[in-house]
């Protein structure tokens, strides 16, 4: 595992980026890039809350990741560790192939200067999945930016 790390600056408040973020309806809206057929999350971002982030997979059944906010300073910081997955809707967190990458961390970092909000994103990630993150990242944030700025 290693870590890589996106950033963007939005000329918002970092509150209103936080909850552009975070928030269901603009989450799904911010996050397409990583699923075209839809992206939500079940659970809430209260630390040491189970959260999963859920969407519909090329065969239309539903998987994604089983996670836990690991910590949350609102406005700030917010860490997700990402303990499985979730394949045709079933939990998965003790097959050989998720104890080859779990948990990961994925943290957001906001940081307010000037009117304007830096946001950080760093996460754990293998070789695998390195190269299409690499790629979804920087269009995902740029749909952040325009859903917070305008």
């Amino acid at each position: 595992m290693e870590k890589i790390q996106f950033s963007t600056s939005i000329n918002a408040p970092k509150k209103k980026v936080w909850d552009t973020m975070l928030q269901d309806a603009t989450y799904r809206v911010w996050t397409s890039p990583f699923n075209p057929g839809g992206s939500w999350y079940e659970g809430d971002w209260s630390q040491g809350s189970t959260i999963r982030f859920i969407g519909p997979g090329e065969d239309g059944k539903l998987g994604g990741m089983v996670s836990r906010i690991k910590e949350n300073r609102p406005h700030e910081y917010v860490s997700v560790e990402h303990l499985g997955m979730i394949l045709d809707g079933i939990e998965d967190t003790t097959s050989e192939a998720v104890k080859k990458w779990a948990p990961a961390l994925e943290n957001y970092t906001f940081t307010e200067k000037n009117g304007a909000t830096e946001v950080l994103v760093d996460m754990d990630i293998d070789e695998e999945h390195k190269a299409a993150f690499q790629a979804m990242w920087p269009k995902a944030l740029q749909k952040l930016k325009e859903l917070a700025e305008a």
